[in-house]
């Protein structure tokens, strides 16, 4: 019989695939799970390439402007929607409402962009 050293890289392979196994499992369950985390890897790079940017914001009421907007951007991006033209079309109903109006119908899942020129 042939044995692997723990300690070595094959032992070492083998020990982590060993301690993933339910997870490979559930994998396996489910075709619609992704093998890997580049999506989401992908998604969270601005906030960490820009987080030394934001150190720097002057007050607290800026930060929190700031990361609106930025929450907005990548909500339209996760839904396929232009921040451009999402915006521009926030800057164009936004006048029409009370500051007591319903806005759900403005959040990007919401909004039809088809129809914009």
């Amino acid at each position: 019989m042939t044995s692997v050293l723990p300690k070595g890289y094959l032992g070492k392979a083998i020990t982590y695939a060993l301690n993933q196994w339910p997870k490979l499992l559930t994998y396996l369950d489910d075709g619609d799970i992704s093998i890997d985390n580049n999506v989401t890897e992908r998604d969270i790079r601005p906030f960490t390439t820009g987080r030394k940017n934001w150190m720097f914001s002057t007050s607290v009421n800026g930060a929190h402007a700031s990361a609106n907007l930025y929450s907005l951007v990548m909500t339209c991006r996760a839904n396929d929607i232009s921040p451009y033209y999402y915006f521009r079309h926030l800057f164009t109903e936004l006048p029409k409402r009370l500051p007591t109006d319903d806005l759900t119908d403005l959040m990007p899942w919401n909004v039809d962009l088809s129809n914009i020129d």
